[in-house]
């Protein structure tokens, strides 16, 4: 597969790595899942740029499933957040 330089892409990778590890930090500080419920539906988002970058088409079903499986895996953190008693 060849690179294919998107700066979007590029920036949204970048943002998602922050994300992650900046999840990873949270959770091993306060043990905290729904930080790395976070952090585990942007790395999915961001496999989904690592194959862009690689010649993916965006449109494909895998990396739809792939996005749409880290959209959900947020919501259920933000279900989480918002009813945790």
């Amino acid at each position: 597969m060849a690179f294919v330089w998107d700066p979007v892409s590029v920036l949204n990778l970048f943002f998602c790595i922050v994300i992650v590890l900046l999840g990873y930090w949270a959770y091993r500080q306060r043990e905290n899942l729904i930080a790395i419920y976070i952090a585990i539906g942007f790395a999915l988002f961001g496999i989904s740029h690592i194959a862009v970058l690689l010649g993916s088409q965006s449109s494909e079903v895998s990396l739809l499933v792939v996005r749409t499986l880290g959209y959900l895996v947020v919501i259920f953190a933000m279900y989480k957040a918002a009813f945790q008693r």
